[in-house]
């Protein structure tokens, strides 16, 4: 048996409400909120006393989700939230747009920071990072031409 496909991206943020509107603004589309706790999350998770709230995302064409997960215990040992893109693990997210600039804008207005410059490669993407809520990265894709 092979994978039948990535169902979603979960991504732990400090902000739910925060992250949540962040995504909106980026396009994504709320599926809905939960919480949870319980023997069965913490055996899922390989944590103790696990207490959380998540929120799925998806995007516009329905292929892909994210999941939003704010853990309100137990804590974390610290914060890494603003590794450099060049760190170990997973540190972006991309997303195709029709209009980067307007993107840009929008999400900088929501205090996103690019991370470098908005750079044209070749004839084919302006693309650029951004740095979003919990120091998420994302990547901003629009296709030229």
């Amino acid at each position: 048996m092979t994978v039948q496909r990535m169902d979603h991206v979960g991504v732990v943020v400090d902000d739910l409400a925060a992250a949540i509107e962040f995504f909106a603004d980026l396009g994504l589309e709320p599926q809905g909120e939960t919480s949870v706790e319980g023997r069965w999350v913490d055996r899922i998770v390989g944590l103790e006393g696990v207490q959380a709230d998540i929120a799925m995302m998806q995007t516009p064409d329905g292929n892909s989700r994210l999941e939003l997960v704010k853990f309100h215990s137990p804590s974390h040992p610290g914060d890494n939230g603003h590794a450099p893109a060049n760190a170990p693990g997973i540190r972006h997210l991309t997303f195709a747009v029709d209009d980067v600039d307007a993107v840009v804008a929008r999400l900088q207005a929501r205090g996103a920071e690019l991370v470098g410059e908005l750079e044209q490669y070749e004839d084919i993407f302006r693309l650029c990072y951004l740095r979003g809520p919990a120091g998420i990265i994302i990547e901003l894709a629009e296709r030229l031409g």
